[in-house]
Parts: structure tokens; C-alpha cells; sequence
């Protein structure tokens, strides 16, 4: 995929030649021909297109919204100090922030080029032609709710940009919102409940992402209506559920084996499509996140969200019995497990051969297992004994390795193909939830719709306290939220909507004990505090001023800004186009 480089105008007007993809390359001449988009075989020619355009890698070959939870409190870039969710990186100067704001508007300019061309021509295209369109349309809406989430106002256009257009302004996000609720409501109607090829938008994705985008304008309470867009994003989200279901199991969401299963079809609403087969489109997400001794380590969990799980009874690990920080991984919701590896954890991997290994945090050598004898045997540990154990889960990680996209043995994690979800039917349900607490509507709909996420995975219903309660029920959903969507791209904007950036990464990363202490070496009462204030309480952020002195601690100089609660708008496209202010503080 070429690299652009261009500002946003002049991008929106050659999106056509700068291509996204080996079908855009081919077509381009015909995008910008008068009459191209007038039959069905063309239109859908213009749909494939723009669906090439949402594999928008900030990485490489890692899927955008897998690198977006890198830039919140829940995850570490193994650079200290160097995360663009705090700290100096996040400038206008870079390059993420470029890539990101010129990925999305490249998706807009494909979008529009295909709607606009085909305006002349709709009361003759047929039914499939619309519902093409209606994709299209849905697609968009999405491009430009990340733009407003990560940047506030932008630059709007529904239509190729014309020359006068080349200095426009920013439109604010509260309009630009608007627009995508109305347009998603219209797409709707041309869209089937599911769609028959996997990865297409259907009427479910088109109602989940208002649901989505209502939520962001609750939260924020955009143009002072935010108990207006609850209420739209509650009933967009009502309209979903019950048209589709949960996987039975939560790790067959993550691996090729299990995507193949007719209930993980269900739950997935929307994904990124991988494979391995003809023209292949493959990612690298489990590689670089594993142990050194199975692949590369440049992403690591941070401690913070290891910590949010509860334990099997429900309850916060500051408030449960079943609760060892000598063994932290015991007892603990089974989402900790499908999401995390620790010290001690046995775990396979296929990196062209299935490893199976124990982690270990503290020696230079550690156990694997021979496949062909099936006996266990001792090697060296390359986390620890290296040239590239700097990077280690255990060095540049705080003692956590991502086990969600990497818990793979039917295919090399160098060369994945497992699909990676855009859109879940979880999310949906926690939706609902979270815009009916917000607007204090807390009935059995919403117990009912949190419980069947936790019951999923065996954890118990919405205990008796939160009943009623709008703060516990707002902690809950929340909560629920982190936990299930965890390296999935959502709290890129949760945390914006919610408002604790400052609350996540105001302070250094701590992790596992030091090698002189390890866990075996901590008392009991070696628990984080998540009641430093009520917003940390609410929002279950740890505190681990009580032992830091035991514990590892990088990004020692890491800090919060309030204006890092939007990105900068990338100084390129300011310096090309005057007109396009800065976002306070930049």
C-alpha cells in the first residue's frame, strides 16, 4: 500500500491515483469519469474499493484499531514515555497521528467518489445497487465518527472536493454527528439483517454504530443534547438485540479455528477480513506481542487493566476474599485469562511450529515441551538471556503478554488470517446498558443485557447492591466494557468519553515484583488501593503507592495534558491548508 503524504484536499481530490489497494489502482481512471456509476456491476466495483480502504494500518501489518488501545492507560508501546495516549509523542508532528487522519479521510474520498457518482442514476439502479450503496454510506458514517472522536472538528465533505473547496474550514462535530445518525438511520432500510458474505455491513452494523456514535455524543454531551443522543443511541441499539446472539465461547472469538463457527458468525457483526486463500490479506498481531521465545514483543498489557478483572466472585480484587496477589491469576474472571498471559502461565503458540512453553519472568532458562516425546525439558529463556530480551514482557512489558489474537495453534501468528472484529454483539448490549444508566432508565433490560456478557463467561449476574443504583450500575458497565473489548480498539474513545486520561496516564506504569521479591515475596495485603478518590473508584483505577518499592516501574515521566484529550490536527495539513485550526493547546 503506497504511503500518502498528501494534505487532506489535495488528497480527497486524487485519492483516486494515490490507490488503497491493487482494485483502486486498476480503476482509477474510471472514478473520475462523468457516467461511470450508473449500473450495478460499476457500483459494486466502487463498493470493493472502498471496503479495501478500511484495512487502515498505523503499524505494520497490525490492524488500526488494534494499535488505538496502545495509546490508552490499558497498554504500553515498549518505548518508555514514547505513547501517543500521553507524554510529548502525542504532537502534531506524528507520524501516527498523520497516518490515522490520512487513512480515514482516504476512506472518506473513496466513499464519495462512489455516492456522488452514482446520485444521477439511483431511481433506475436496482435493489442490490442501493444496498451496495447503503454499505458504502455506513462505511463512511464510520471513517468520520473516528475523525470526530480522535479530533473534534474536521473538515466535512459528502461529495468529491472542488477547487474552492481546497482551503475549507473545520465543520464542527456536533453537525457532523448529526449527519452520520441521520445517514445510518436512511442506510438502514436497504440493509438486511445479516448480511449473506461475510464482512459486509447489514442492518445490524448500520443500528450498532449509531448506537456507537449516540453514545459519543451522550458522553460528551455535544451541542448540549446529551440525554438526546442516549436516547438515540439506546434505541439504535434496542433495534439489534435479539436479531443476533453471543459465541457460546469468548476465546473462539479470537482465533481462526473458532471464527469458523456458526455463533461466532452471529456475535461478529462487522470484521476486518483475513485469509490465507488467492490474492492472501494477512496481519502479524500475535507475533508482536508474544513472548521472545515465540515471536517479537513491541505491545505489552499494562498492569492497570490486569488489575480491573474481578475475581469469580464478582467482586474487585480490593474487595474479594478469593483475591492472592502471591498468585494474581487464580480466581479471577476468565476474561483475565482469554486476554492475558502471566509468570507461570503454560502456553502454545504456532510460529510455524506449535511451542509450548511455561513463562518465565525471572530465569535465563525455562520449560518447553517436546511434542514428539511428550516429556517437558529446560532452554533458554529468550525474555530474559537475549539480545532482544530488552523488549520482553518482563523488561519493557510490566509482566503481562497479550494472549488475545496470539492464543493461536492452527496457523503461524507471522502470518495470521484470523479476522479481527470491528463490531460485536457484546458491544451492542453494553451499549444499551450504558446509555440507559446514563439517562437513569436502569430496568431489567439493562441487568438482563450486562448479564448475558458476564454469564457468557461464567461470572455471576449484576449483584443485589448495584440494583437501582446509578453510580454502581455506571461502574459496572464500564468495567464490563474494559474487560471484554480489551485490545479491540474501544477505549480509544471510552476513555475520551469518560474523561480519565488523566486519571490512566498521569502517573508512572507498575507491574510485577522485582526479581529480589517476586510474587512469592508479597504480603497479602499487597493490594492496590481504587479508592484514592471517587473518580478513581468509579472508574477502577489501581494505586500502588502502598508497595510501588517492590514493584517494576517504567514511563517514570509520563504525563497528562488536558488537551490530550483530542489529537492534534496533523501540522502538514495545516501548513498546506491555513484555514484548518489547531485544537487548544497545540
Amino acid at each position: 500500500m503506497k504511503k500518502l503524504i498528501f494534505n487532506i484536499v489535495f488528497l480527497v481530490t486524487v485519492a483516486i491515483l494515490s490507490g488503497c489497494s491493487d482494485f483502486l489502482d486498476r480503476e482509477s481512471s474510471a472514478y473520475s469519469s462523468s457516467g461511470f456509476y450508473k449500473s450495478e456491476a460499476a457500483i459494486k466495483s466502487g463498493n470493493e474499493g472502498v471496503y479495501n480502504c478500511l484495512y487502515m494500518e498505523i503499524a505494520y501489518a497490525i490492524p488500526f484499531n488494534i494499535s488505538l488501545d496502545h495509546y490508552t492507560g490499558m497498554a504500553l508501546e515498549r518505548n518508555e514515555n514514547t505513547t501517543i495516549g500521553a507524554g510529548g509523542a502525542l504532537n502534531p508532528d506524528n507520524n501516527e497521528v498523520k497516518t490515522f487522519w490520512t487513512k480515514l479521510y482516504t476512506l472518506v474520498a473513496r466513499a464519495n467518489s462512489v455516492i456522488y457518482g452514482a446520485k444521477d442514476y439511483i431511481d433506475g439502479l436496482s435493489p442490490t445497487a442501493h444496498q451496495y450503496l447503503a454499505e458504502i454510506k455506513v462505511i463512511r458514517a464510520y471513517a468520520y465518527y473516528n475523525l470526530i472522536a480522535t479530533y473534534g472538528d474536521v473538515p466535512f465533505f459528502t461529495a468529491p472536493v472542488t477547487i474552492e473547496q481546497y482551503k475549507e474550514k473545520r465543520t464542527a462535530k456536533e453537525e457532523i454527528l448529526d449527519f452520520i445518525l441521520t445517514d445510518l438511520e436512511e442506510c438502514a432500510s436497504d440493509l438486511p439483517w445479516i448480511a449473506t458474505e461475510r464482512g459486509r455491513v447489514d442492518k445490524a452494523v448500520a443500528y450498532g454504530l449509531k448506537a456507537r456514535a449516540g453514545l459519543l455524543g451522550g458522553s460528551l454531551n455535544y451541542g448540549g443534547k446529551g440525554s438526546d443522543y442516549f436516547r438515540i443511541s439506546a434505541e439504535a441499539a434496542k433495534q439489534v438485540i435479539g436479531q443476533r446472539s453471543l459465541a457460546q465461547n469468548f476465546d473462539d472469538l479470537f482465533n481462526i479455528t473458532g471464527q469458523a463457527k456458526t455463533d461466532v458468525r452471529n456475535e461478529m457483526l462487522w470484521e476486518l477480513m483475513y485469509s490465507g486463500q488467492g490474492t492472501k490479506k494477512t496481519h502479524v498481531t500475535g507475533f508482536g506481542q508474544v513472548s521472545r521465545n515465540t515471536g517479537q514483543t513491541g505491545r505489552h498489557p499494562s498492569m492497570l487493566l490486569a488489575d480491573i478483572y474481578e475475581c469469580i466472585d464478582g467482586k474487585r480484587i480490593d474487595e474479594s476474599p478469593l483475591y492472592d496477589p502471591r498468585n494474581p491469576q487464580k480466581n479471577r474472571d476468565p476474561r483475565f485469562h482469554s486476554t492475558l498471559w502471566m509468570q507461570g502461565d503454560t502456553v502454545t503458540v504456532n510460529n510455524g511450529s506449535l511451542v509450548r512453553q511455561i513463562i518465565e519472568a525471572y530465569e535465563i532458562e525455562t520449560q518447553f515441551y517436546d511434542f514428539s516425546n511428550n516429556t517437558w525439558y529446560k532452554a533458554n529463556n529468550a525474555d530474559i538471556n537475549s539480545s532482544a530480551a530488552w523488549a520482553s514482557f518482563c523488561n519493557a512489558g510490566v509482566g503481562y503478554i497479550w494472549a488475545k489474537f496470539s492464543n493461536e495453534t492452527a496457523e503461524n501468528i507471522s502470518a495470521q488470517t484470523c479476522n479481527i472484529p470491528l463490531l460485536r454483539y457484546a458491544e451492542v448490549l453494553l451499549t444499551y446498558a450504558e446509555a440507559k444508566i446514563e439517562l437513569n432508565e436502569i430496568d431489567n433490560s439493562v441487568y438482563e443485557a450486562i448479564n448475558l456478557v458476564r454469564n457468557r463467561v461464567g461470572m455471576p449476574d449484576v449483584s443485589a447492591d448495584r440494583l437501582g443504583n446509578q453510580a454502581k450500575m455506571r461502574q459496572l458497565v464500564r468495567r464490563e466494557r474494559k474487560v471484554e473489548f480489551a485490545l479491540e480498539g474501544l477505549h480509544h474513545v471510552d476513555m475520551r468519553r469518560w474523561g480519565i486520561g488523566d486519571l490512566e496516564n498521569g502517573q508512572p506504569s507498575y507491574g510485577l515484583p522485582l526479581p529480589d521479591i517476586r510474587y512469592e515475596g508479597l504480603a497479602s495485603t499487597d493490594i492496590p488501593n481504587f479508592k484514592t478518590s471517587d473518580r478513581a473508584d468509579l472508574n477502577d483505577i489501581p494505586n500502588y503507592d502502598a508497595y510501588k518499592d517492590k514493584l517494576k516501574v517504567r514511563d517514570r515521566n509520563r504525563f497528562w495534558d488536558k488537551k490530550f484529550e483530542l489529537w492534534p490536527i496533523p501540522q502538514l495539513e495545516r501548513d498546506r491548508n491555513p484555514n484548518l485550526t489547531q485544537n487548544d493547546g497545540y
